[in-house]
């Protein structure tokens, strides 16, 4: 699972513990662990939800500043399905 460079320290340090991701299908799983930085991010949760579900609490959450900024980041490729993914950040990547 990639982030964007402003995005990575926040992710390390715990500010940051959920991602907005649109994909045709997951690409990540629950349990599985994705490098960043010395360690990795271990997937907690995820779920599908409707771009209603995405308020600015939950964009800033995220890391972003509002919806519209995490929108034009969140989609990857053609995808149109909105995923929740949570996750916790791990110092040990193995």
């Amino acid at each position: 699972m990639q982030f964007t460079k402003r995005l990575r320290e926040p992710v390390i340090n715990g500010e940051v513990t959920c991602s907005v991701r649109i994909w045709q299908s997951p690409r990540v799983k629950v349990g599985g662990r994705y490098r960043l930085g010395a360690g990795a991010i271990e997937v907690t949760s995820i779920r599908q939800i409707d771009l209603s579900d995405i308020t600015p609490a939950l964009a800033r959450r995220s890391g972003f500043a509002g919806v519209v900024d995490l929108l034009k980041i969140a989609k990857h490729g053609p995808g149109e399905n909105i995923y929740l993914v949570e996750f916790v950040y791990h110092d040990d990547p193995a």
